[in-house]
């Protein structure tokens, strides 16, 4: 009996780590955004500095969840949970890694004058936040339910990486001088998309964790 109590406290702390994780990024990606809006270039630096520390993060988490596996052999659920949480990192990793490479557009872009106001792309930082944050927070709880609504939402950040693209094309096509700048805010656009996708992933993760099935649930869709 005090096998097991140490085994869920143990993995409790790893779900706590992946929510210290994830707090991390968010952080990171609005950050990001900020330092584009604000063309905040001690913010951007900031940004890319601090990524060496979500990597570190994942690392530590990866070791953790190893040494659990290693050390009690849990099996069903509780083994489903500590692999869904070792992919999870994962993918919180690589949307830090999509917030360090806005800020590193940022860098690029310097003290240029912006093409346009900053509409959609904030949008797109708000919800793929919003969408992140919920979907660790699925992942804690175990609700396959809202993790799969979650997936559903991912839609309204493409619809809104469809509008900046379009945008940014009238942009270029109507002056030419205006390319390297719309095709820089494409990119900054194109990781909060791609960040959103990785949100996803995680929520898949869940519905895996709970029900002991592995299926893209966006899948239908295309």
């Amino acid at each position: 009996m005090e096998i097991r109590t140490t085994f869920h406290k143990k993995l409790r702390e790893i779900q706590d780590e992946v929510l210290v994780m994830g707090s991390m990024v968010e952080k990171a990606v609005m950050s990001s955004v900020k330092a584009l809006k604000e063309r905040d270039l001690e913010l951007a630096q900031r940004v890319v500095t601090d990524d060496l520390r979500v990597n570190r993060k994942r690392f530590e988490i990866e070791e953790n969840c190893i040494q659990l596996i290693a050390t009690q052999q849990p099996m069903a659920s509780d083994l489903r949970t500590i692999i869904s949480a070792l992919n999870i990192v994962s993918e919180v990793e690589r949307i830090g890694d999509h917030a360090e490479g806005i800020a590193k557009i940022v860098l690029m872009i310097g003290d240029e004058p912006p093409l346009k106001p900053l509409i959609d792309i904030p949008r797109m930082m708000e919800k793929t936040i919003d969408m992140l944050h919920r979907s660790l927070d699925t992942f804690v709880k175990g609700d396959a339910d809202t993790a799969r609504k979650i997936v559903a939402e991912d839609d309204e950040v493409d619809s809104l990486y469809d509008q900046v693209f379009r945008e940014l094309l009238t942009f270029m096509a109507e002056d030419p001088k205006t390319i390297t700048r719309a095709t820089r805010l494409i990119w900054v656009a194109h990781n909060l998309e791609r960040s959103a996708d990785r949100v996803t992933n995680i929520c898949e993760r869940v519905v895996y964790m709970v029900t002991g099935k592995m299926e893209e649930i966006g899948a239908s869709k295309y």
